[in-house]
């Protein structure tokens, strides 16, 4: 197994823990705020602040009682490092909103009127502007700062390598392909970057040649650039140069453009931002990937880590085309490989209008339109509800019925960033950037009641097997009761495992049939990939590039090419609903994965409680109540753990034909001379026939399934590593486990006292919502702008 145990003894446990934050620091965090979700999170900050004081005290309690001794029991040296881990775990865990969407869909100008700064992302209405993955976040610093990754050495030379690949061609080509060279984007993207790295004529030159060659820009040792500024204005000038996409006939380009082929992604932070939270990180994704393979990777990995998506599309590109689709395909994809619950579409641009042509087209006839602004809210309206229902319907033909996401009323928002400054036709509220700011924070007051309720509460299981290590609670019969627990859990793990099986056991007939579809489709999506409206003109290389990377290629201006997803569909668009409901949080159903797991969590719980009321366990019993947390914070680790397996489970399919395929891809990209194109295509085409006749796809479906049961082996070594620990440590009976130690009452107390406040700190963030929504009910709506 990859993954170590949740809870591993390390005689290194006299660590000291990290600094807690200033309250000064703490309080910068709510200004992003309203007053009444303010005092919400205030209350969970103290909450947690005063819970990692108490931790923090017993820590040092425990560490001073045993620093002279010779050996620590292994019960103790559990307990400590528990101990250490809870008080140095971060307070709350980013979270990624994805804006993802094509060339000059706005997803720059989006970030920018959400946090206020008009100009900081660079933005232009005719071409690509932002060139690599951006993150944009606040902090409790206090300048402007800006950190550009560059590729390492070794990743330049792997995207050095098939450059050059790419530019390499015999010295008589035929006429076809002399004829289209300049035209392939592939190519021409190939001849910039080394242009711009190395100087006029390094296409000309070999692999070997360009690694001797001297680069132009400067590149830092740490491989990191770090800008700063006062204020926001400046950071932007400087950040700028590094992340707009260079225009491929400027002249005289700085330093800072020599060295933008290796620039793999830019974390931007903003200081003690008031509108947007300390937690969100706002991620600029570019609607495509990459040539290189790292930051290919990334973009991938970014998309996949992103709790919630956002699809950008202008109001001019919303009503179809490929790539909107793609992104919309791509969005559902990161629901079933990754950790988004939530996709939105976000419809951009539409303070847009023609108001003659619209009133041409009108279809809705119950009233007269009497301005610009009546027209664009009418048509912004009609724009939500149209796509709302194209939108839920895709993802139920994707999704489980039940999934979260679709429970929301309205998947879209019409936004105008640019009315959001002028207000010359809309409103504020009626450009929906306030709407997208509630959302951000919402999600974030949510995320920290979650983890603030699951801190307090883990944490108080600690305290009580503190105290309990100089209690003198042992009942005569104490080792016969542990012992018939573990015959129960020993039991109820075996019915776990049979209910894991059962639940994977429904993917199998989706599996199946969806090998079955794509052994009869596979002929005619691999020739629809392969022809261009335009016969072989402008795509010898790209198909060169493709053959190179795999089966994928990602360009900054055409679509993703990718033969690997492309052959597979037919097998996905069978399991998709069936694998995203094995994965889904919600009541217990025969294929639900996470509801089984919470069953048996439950059915522990309620051994231990009956256990303990049958032979003496007093009502508050430490071992009791400290059995009950242990194990809900014990198989609450095991949902990240499944989340983090699912992403391989679900990609098990193309990764196994892309493996396959790999010698005909690799025979392909070595092809050159005369009719190449159609000579790469014969190759890829004979080489899939073999796979397939072969079992490809055969295997691809056993790949997944030994995925499968890999989750499974984790999940049950998992629980039964930790519950045999946990019921040892809970034991009287094991030798060497305890010794006296510190007195820790005082701090039992005070976690007992936390722990019932969590109840009262709830009810009040529910009585002040009710407040502050009586409030706006009751307040005046905004007037609309003057220039109607």
């Amino acid at each position: 197994m990859e993954d170590t145990e949740d809870f591993v003894v390390d005689d290194d446990v006299f660590k000291e823990p990290m600094k807690k934050r200033k309250r000064s620091d703490r309080d910068q965090r709510f200004r992003a705020f309203p007053s009444v979700e303010q005092s919400a999170l205030k209350e969970y900050e103290k909450l947690e602040s005063r819970t990692r004081r108490v931790l923090s005290n017993t820590y040092q309690k425990l560490i001073q009682s045993v620093f002279l001794d010779d050996s620590i029991p292994n019960g103790v040296k559990y307990l400590i490092n528990r101990l250490l881990a809870l008080i140095e775990k971060p307070s709350l865990d980013p979270i990624y909103i994805g804006l993802f969407g094509s060339t000059g869909a706005g997803k720059s100008s989006l970030i920018n009127a959400i946090i206020q700064q008009a100009m900081f992302l660079p933005v232009s209405g005719e071409s690509i502007c932002t060139s690599c993955i951006v993150q944009v976040s606040s902090g409790c610093c206090e300048q402007y700062e800006a950190k550009i990754h560059l590729l390492s050495d070794q990743e330049w030379k792997e995207e050095l390598k098939n450059l050059t690949k790419l530019l390499h061609r015999t010295e008589e080509p035929d006429r076809e392909e002399a004829d289209v060279w300049d035209r392939d984007d592939a190519v021409e993207e190939a001849i910039w970057k080394l242009q711009m790295f190395y100087g006029n004529g390094a296409e000309r030159k070999s692999y070997e040649e360009l690694l001797r060659a001297r680069p132009k820009g400067k590149i830092p040792t740490s491989r990191i650039i770090t800008l700063k500024a006062e204020e926001a204005g400046e950071l932007s000038v400087k950040l700028d140069p590094y992340i707009r996409t260079q225009r491929r006939d400027l002249d005289g380009e700085s330093a800072q453009t020599q060295i933008w082929p290796l620039i793999k992604h830019v974390e931007v932070t903003l200081p003690k931002s008031e509108l947007i939270p300390e937690g969100v990180v706002l991620v600029d994704i570019p609607g495509t990937g990459d040539f290189n393979s790292k930051r290919d990777e990334m973009w991938k990995k970014t998309i996949d880590k992103c709790s919630v998506i956002w699809v950008i599309s202008d109001i001019e590109r919303v009503s179809g085309g490929r790539a909107h689709e793609d992104l919309l395909n791509e969005s559902i994809k990161a629901c079933q490989r990754g950790f988004c619950r939530d996709v939105a579409l976000v419809v951009t641009k539409t303070d847009k209008l023609h108001l003659p042509e619209y009133l041409r087209e009108r279809k809705v006839r119950n009233g007269a339109i009497l301005s610009q602004r009546e027209a664009v809210l009418e048509r912004n309206e009609m724009i939500k509800l149209q796509r709302n229902r194209i939108l839920k319907e895709k993802l139920k033909r994707k999704l489980p019925g039940d999934s979260k996401v679709l429970e929301a009323s309205n998947l879209v928002y019409t936004v105008s960033a640019q009315e959001y400054w002028q207000q010359a036709l809309l409103t504020e509220e009626e450009t929906e950037i306030p709407r997208l700011r509630g959302y951000i924070r919402k999600r974030l007051l949510d995320k920290k009641r979650r983890m603030v309720t699951k801190y307090v509460t883990e944490a108080f299981g600690l305290l009580l097997l503190t105290d309990s290590f100089n209690c003198m609670e042992n009942p005569p019969n104490e080792y016969l009761h542990m012992s018939g627990l573990r015959r129960f859990v020993e039991e109820k793990i075996q019915l776990l495992e049979k209910a894991i099986d059962q639940c994977f056991a429904h993917i199998e007939q989706p599996l199946q049939e969806g090998v079955r579809n794509a052994r009869t489709s596979y002929r005619r999506i691999l020739g629809a990939c392969l022809v261009r409206s335009r016969g072989n003109q402008g795509f010898h290389q790209t198909l060169k590039a493709v053959c190179l990377k795999n089966g994928v290629y990602a360009s900054r201006t055409l679509a993703r090419i990718d033969l690997n997803e492309a052959i597979t569909q037919p097998i996905y668009d069978q399991i998709d609903p069936v694998f995203g409901g094995i994965f889904r949080a919600g009541m217990p159903t025969g294929s639900t994965l996470l509801p089984h797991i919470e069953a048996f969590k439950h059915s522990l719980q309620e051994k231990m409680m009956e256990i303990g009321v049958r032979n003496g366990w007093k009502y508050e019993s430490y071992k009791k109540s400290f059995l009950i947390q242990e194990i809900s914070a014990i198989l609450g680790g095991l949902e990240d753990y499944i989340l983090r397996k699912k992403r391989r489970i679900y990609e098990s399919l193309t990764t196994s034909v892309q493996n396959d395929l790999k010698p005909c891809y690799e025979e392909a990209a070595q092809i050159a001379g005369k009719k190449a194109c159609e000579r790469m295509k014969d190759v890829l085409r004979r080489g899939v026939e073999r796979q397939v006749a072969e079992g490809m796809f055969e295997r691809a479906q056993e790949r997944m399934r030994h995925q499968f049961q890999l989750l499974k082996n984790g999940i049950t070594e998992k629980v039964k590593g930790s519950i045999a620990t946990m019921l040892t440590l809970a034991s009287s009976q094991g030798d060497g486990l305890y010794k006296e130690l510190a007195d820790v009452k005082s701090e039992y107390k005070e976690m007992e006292k936390l722990h019932r406040s969590l109840k009262e700190v709830a009810e009040n963030a529910v009585l002040r919502r009710g407040m502050q929504d009586f409030l706006l009910r009751m307040s005046p709506s905004k007037a609309v702008p003057h220039k109607a």
